[in-house]
């Protein structure tokens, strides 16, 4: 079985991303060390908090994320660990992000009728003109899945935009380029259709 690690880099969801897997059979490293990470064939971005904050923890792994994504290898990000991915953010404009992806992360400025964060429950569009992408939310499509946030990716290229769900806008909620894959929504809180993500993605690692 091939060897995924989630990235303790102090912040993040990380015991119920590793409940998450332990349900579906699958089971997981939790680590911080640089050497496990690096020679892991999958790693899950978790993330959960203020975008700066997170992204200084971060800082000190960006070159094993990168050097893995150059390798060709799996990458998942969840909730702020798909923010992460791109350049920057409204919520703290002076912290770079990893910048794998073009694009900002913005706050939400939806009618007083939208409450912000954005929390629980949303049905989830599959972009079918992404199909190259969409193999991790292969048979979800239409799913409830479950949210937190208050900001959203805004990506220059919307090619690599796997699904959307509807809050008062149009909210790009997964991306999906050839290894990496990342997820605004939590699939570890979003029932079986979320562990079915989780699934696809365990079998999706070379």
């Amino acid at each position: 079985m091939s060897d995924i690690t989630i990235i303790d880099y102090g912040s993040g969801n990380i015991l119920s991303i590793y409940n998450g897997f332990k349900k579906i059979g699958v089971e997981v490293t939790v680590s911080d060390d640089k050497k496990v990470i690096a020679d892991s064939d999958a790693i899950i971005l978790p993330g959960v908090g203020a975008y700066g904050a997170v992204m200084n923890n971060l800082i000190d792994y960006k070159d094993i994320v990168c050097d893995h994504i150059n390798d060709d290898k799996a990458l998942l990000g969840i909730c702020l660990g798909l923010q992460m991915l791109f350049t920057t953010s409204q919520e703290s404009p002076e912290v770079k992000g990893l910048d794998i992806f073009k694009g900002s992360v913005e706050r939400f400025n939806l009618p007083h009728e939208y409450k912000i964060p954005h929390m629980g429950w949303n049905q989830i569009t599959v972009n079918k003109t992404n199909s190259n992408n969409t193999s991790l939310l292969e048979d979800v499509d239409n799913e409830y899945m479950y949210f937190v946030h208050s900001y959203y990716i805004k990506p220059e290229d919307e090619s690599i935009i796997t699904a959307y769900t509807d809050y008062g806008m149009k909210v790009p909620v997964a991306i999906g380029k050839d290894n990496i894959n990342a997820l605004q929504f939590h699939p570890e809180k979003s029932g079986k259709a979320g562990l079915n993500i989780l699934k696809n993605f365990v079998e999706s690692i070379d």
